[in-house]
């Protein structure tokens, strides 16, 4: 029998200079202007990579191979472009970029994409957790080196903070408040002196880095692990709070969830099977429990968990994928059941205020004489 090699497998999401690799490569040579040390993209081409062009297909100045004469760029964050300007001014400065909001408001997505943008690599990342320590900011060891050699450059483990320097790149800190306190303040000095000291290296040319033009940090945080490690006043002083705040568009909330569970069902090997208006109820019913008023004006009591787009694109995906490889039924049935498994994660009070949805919004929408919602209102019994 002929034992052949396995290929390498396909990966389930590529990073964002990987993904939009095109785009990236139009918008360099569409846009000649003048660019921060380090940048791939001027800091315009950055905005439209991150924004759209809004549907208008950008001409390059000249033919260049490999390359199409016309390109529209599409859009990948839903919010402000005032806002990503911000951004882009923030980091074009080389200081501190630190995007707070609730979980599920993309902040991740949105450093993501400003990193491939401006210095075309998303992976030089620090996931911020309890039990990071600050070798993940600094550098650590190859202790089989450094047994057998001693302190040498050969030795030295670069943190992405510290390759990063070295290169003149972006670096993002993921849930920068759920690291410990004394973890987070290595970058106060990073931020301010721009350079890492080596002491087992003193008295050598290695024993100082300094970090080339383009260095800078994007951090992000969400606002409910504040009270985890609550950043010290010197390190909020070194960076440029940007709140990402919800969607605040109820269609354009609708694209994108839409666009995301699509996505993520044919990533499974399916097609996405769930119709408009059942999206358009699930849209409802998230923008209705996390704002505590309905599109109508009814007062809602707000669960305490948050009522993320980010966690309506999952319940979206869940219902294709149901409707894909479980077919039975109507898919709307599926969606009561899926709304308290998100409901429930944080406080099991919440199952209380999503029975008071139901007979609030969810009753009234169904004695005006709609179908689903008199549909979701027979379906009441499934929230007990």
């Amino acid at each position: 029998m002929t034992v052949t090699a396995p290929s390498s497998p396909a990966r389930q999401v590529l990073p964002a200079e990987e993904r939009h690799a095109a785009e990236l490569a139009f918008l360099a040579a569409q846009d000649p202007g003048p660019r921060p040390p380090g940048w791939v993209l001027t800091p315009r081409a950055v905005v439209t990579f991150v924004c759209g062009s809004g549907g208008v297909e950008l001409a390059l100045p000249k033919r260049t191979a490999g390359l199409p004469s016309k390109l529209a760029i599409t859009p990948k964050f839903v919010g402000e472009r005032a806002l990503v300007e911000r951004c882009v001014v923030t980091l074009a400065g080389e200081r501190g970029l630190l995007l707070t909001g609730e979980p599920g408001t993309a902040k991740s997505m949105l450093s993501e994409l400003l990193a491939a943008a401006v210095c075309g690599t998303s992976a030089l990342t620090v996931q911020g957790t309890a039990g990071t320590t600050e070798d993940a900011f600094r550098y650590g060891w190859n202790y089989a080196l450094l047994l057998a050699q001693g302190p040498t450059p050969q030795a030295l483990v670069d943190s992405p903070v510290l390759s990063a320097m070295r290169t003149g790149r972006v670096v993002r800190v993921e849930e920068i408040t759920r690291c410990l306190p004394e973890v987070q303040d290595a970058l106060v000095s990073l931020l301010s002196d721009r350079r890492i000291t080596v002491p087992e290296l003193t008295a050598t040319e290695d024993a100082v880095v300094g970090a080339a033009p383009g260095f800078t940090v994007i951090a992000t945080a969400n606002l409910r692990d504040r009270g985890v490690s609550e950043m010290s006043a010197a390190l909020k002083r070194r960076f440029n709070f940007e709140t990402v705040d919800p969607i605040a568009d109820a269609d354009a909330e609708a694209v994108l969830i839409r666009r995301q569970a699509v996505a993520a069902v044919q990533r499974a090997g399916a097609d996405f099977g769930v119709d408009d208006a059942v999206l358009d109820a699930l849209v409802t019913v998230f923008r209705d429990l996390r704002s505590g008023r309905s599109t109508e004006g009814w007062d809602v009591e707000r669960p305490g968990t948050v009522m993320s787009t980010a966690e309506a694109v999952q319940v979206a995906a869940s219902l294709g994928l149901s409707a894909a490889y479980l077919p039975g039924g109507d898919v709307l049935d599926l969606l009561p059941g899926h709304l308290l498994g998100v409901v429930r994660k944080d406080d099991p009070a919440d199952h209380a205020r999503l029975l008071g949805y139901w007979d609030g919004p969810v009753r009234r929408r169904a004695e005006t004489g709609s179908a689903m919602w008199r549909r979701l209102w027979d379906l009441r019994g499934s929230l007990r």
